[in-house]
């Protein structure tokens, strides 16, 4: 057999799709994603090769570990061919696939279902739903309290299990377990967003949740994916924020007003963003609160209830700090952002983004003293679970105190995030 004949074309053609379009990248990520992990791993560019040559062995636990976790795929779909078996199984045979599975955390035992493939076929897929929604929202309350670290990986396995699933359970069950599997897909595209993953897989994962939001019929859903891509949008880039943002507002589906509000906010930033006038900017905030205004309660809060059901005056009031913040009235932002993180009822994670954007407002108004010391309670939400907007936000601020370096507040914060590992 050829040298061409026997290339893995599976992993490559999934290590591109995924953004790592070179070897060199793939090995950066693979050592950034073992981190994320718990493990201390890495590879080296010639281990890469020898994966896509096709004539590596089983790769061993820890990179099955690593490689099913960033891919979301068992190694079968990635080209790899398992101990006795005597050739290589095409991508997407359902025969490839392992049993159904759920991981809690990070660390934790991966809790095997009562349901494999066979038994999906002839059974309802009530109780595997029920343990698929349970399970996603452990990985979102995981990622609230401690980081996308130890959320990660939960959320890849529900990925994993609809992925195998969806063919095999009943036609009937097909719709709820793709609704579910798209608020994991997107799930999964903010963890690997804010723990600092290649833009192409957060696209990838994002794109995933819209397909299976649209096989399933959620219009509401592929609106409030958009949304979320606006907000993984780098500020950078103002132009395609707000197209995402305005298209989720706009598109043809009926957007719930919660996620509306939020939707209309951050057109808001992204038009800050982008230097618009500050009346165009205020417009838009009046109608977030509108919406807002308008929508019926809550009861319960969850990651697969109705969409932006969290959303209340408190964050919507913290963003318009930041919008504010944008459009350089700073002051303004510290007066919001003081009052609102103060008194919302925050996970630590959105606590700690929002003090990070309230020490650069802090900067920016000419209080540096007042900054740092804000600055380092924010490493003291953010460092150990590594939330990583916050503290990117928290670079930046750090970034607008170099004027006040000599001053000891701002050194000993300075010092305190430079001490951080990479």
């Amino acid at each position: 057999m050829s040298g061409a004949a026997s290339r893995n074309t599976f992993f490559v053609a999934a290590r591109v799709r995924h953004g790592w379009h070179t070897q060199q990248e793939f090995a950066d990520a693979y050592e950034s994603h073992a981190l994320a992990l718990g493990e201390y791993a890495a590879i080296s560019v010639r281990q890469v090769r020898r994966w896509e040559s096709g004539r590596s062995e089983w790769p061993n636990r820890d990179a099955r570990r690593v490689l099913e976790s960033m891919f979301g795929l068992p190694l079968d779909r990635l080209g790899f061919i398992r101990p006795g078996a005597t050739g290589r199984t095409p991508l997407g045979n359902p025969e490839a696939r392992p049993a159904v599975g759920v991981r809690a955390s990070a660390r934790g035992k991966r809790i095997r279902s009562e349901f494999d493939l066979t038994e999906a076929r002839h059974h309802d897929g009530r109780e595997l739903i029920a343990r698929l929604r349970a399970a996603l929202e452990e990985a979102a309350r995981t990622d609230g309290r401690s980081g996308p670290g130890d959320a990660l990986p939960g959320a890849l396995d529900v990925v994993q299990v609809v992925a195998a699933t969806a063919r095999d359970v009943r036609t009937d069950v097909r719709r709820e377990l793709l609704a579910l599997g798209s608020r994991a897909a997107e799930l999964t595209a903010w963890l690997y967003h804010d723990s600092g993953a290649p833009a192409g897989t957060v696209l990838y994962w994002h794109d995933r949740a819209i397909e299976w939001a649209d096989l399933c019929g959620d219009g509401a859903m592929h609106g409030y994916v958009l949304l979320r891509k606006a907000q993984a949008t780098g500020r950078t880039d103002p132009a395609r924020m707000r197209d995402l943002a305005h298209a989720a507002v706009h598109g043809p589906w009926s957007l719930p007003l919660r996620a509306r509000a939020e939707a209309l906010q951050q057109e808001a930033r992204a038009m800050a963003l982008g230097g618009a006038e500050p009346e165009a900017v205020a417009r838009l905030l009046d109608q977030a609160h509108e919406a807002l205004g308008a929508a019926p309660p809550v009861r319960t809060v969850t990651c697969t209830g109705p969409l932006c059901g969290g959303y209340d005056l408190d964050r919507l009031l913290a963003q318009s700090a930041v919008c504010h913040r944008e459009a350089g009235r700073p002051e303004r932002a510290v007066v919001l952002l003081r009052e609102h993180v103060a008194t919302g009822e925050f996970a630590p994670r959105d606590r700690a983004f929002f003090t990070a954007h309230l020490t650069g407002a802090l900067a920016a108004a000419g209080e540096p003293d007042e900054a740092a010391a804000t600055g380092l309670s924010v490493l003291r939400l953010a460092a150990v679970p590594r939330f990583g907007q916050a503290l990117r936000e928290l670079r930046r601020a750090v970034g607008a105190l170099r004027p006040y370096g000599r001053r000891p507040a701002v050194r000993e914060l300075r010092l305190a995030l430079a001490s951080l590992p990479v």
